[in-house]
């Protein structure tokens, strides 16, 4: 597949690299340079990120903390992994722009569509915050929200694993990964992919996810040239 626009999609826990919490330097970095080597080769990028190495709003509502205000805090924590990134691109010339469901108009410009879109067509890197800007709704969903806005190509899920698997191969050592899978498919096996609400989404606009190892040095690179790498889901 030729690749014009894509939206890679983060995890915050992917940010944590050996740590229990927070931001690895080094791990931030290792992405900045692969981020690099696709805005160089000349592809759009856009980027969202989650907000699990710092704090999640499932996570405060189970320990009996408002869901709302919780989801709120979550939203805050994919944005300082944001500025985070930001950074970490700027170190390597990249220039990027951040920009949030919730205005921070300090530190970020607020989520505007067209704004966004020229900034791409610029070959600026743009940082998408705040999830979508409501609560009960995940980092995910709003990947597929925004990868839809601007028209991406697909989105590109990093992940620690390679694809998704008939069953978690960090558990089951028989566990088979799937090249090419349907949306169908992955809701009828009850794989865990993203959530519903990004999943439906992403399926009814025609919009094919590609799950990958980020963690692996080059695998980027080598996907959006055409290489075989992760698992695609289409319709």
């Amino acid at each position: 597949m030729e690749y014009k626009r894509i939206l890679l999609k983060l995890s915050g826990e992917a940010l944590m690299g050996d740590r229990q919490y927070g931001i690895d330097p080094k791990r931030l970095s290792e992405y900045a340079k692969e981020i690099k080597q696709v805005v160089d080769k000349g592809i759009e990028v856009a980027i969202v990120i989650g907000g699990g190495n710092i704090f999640r709003g499932v996570a405060g509502a189970s320990n009996g903390m408002d869901r709302v205000q919780g989801d709120h805090m979550g939203m805050l924590a994919t944005c300082i992994n944001g500025l985070a990134l930001q950074s970490a691109l700027e170190a390597e010339d990249v220039i990027t722009r951040l920009q949030t469901a919730i205005e921070i108009k300090e530190i970020a410009e607020p989520y505007i569509k067209r704004k966004a879109i020229r900034h791409l067509e610029k070959g600026r890197v743009v940082i998408f915050g705040g999830g979508t800007g409501n609560p009960y709704f995940t980092t995910d969903t709003a990947a597929v929200l925004r990868a839809i806005e601007i028209s991406a190509d697909a989105i590109l899920k990093g992940t620690r694993v390679d694809g998704i698997y008939t069953a978690d191969p960090e558990k089951n050592a028989d566990a088979v990964k799937y090249e090419n899978i349907t949306f169908k498919e992955v809701i009828q096996k009850g794989l865990k992919v993203m959530d519903m609400t990004a999943f439906t989404l992403s399926e009814e606009n025609k919009l094919p996810i590609i799950v990958f190892d980020m963690n692996t040095n080059g695998n980027l690179m080598r996907l959006v040239s055409g290489e075989n790498i992760g698992t695609v889901v289409n319709n």
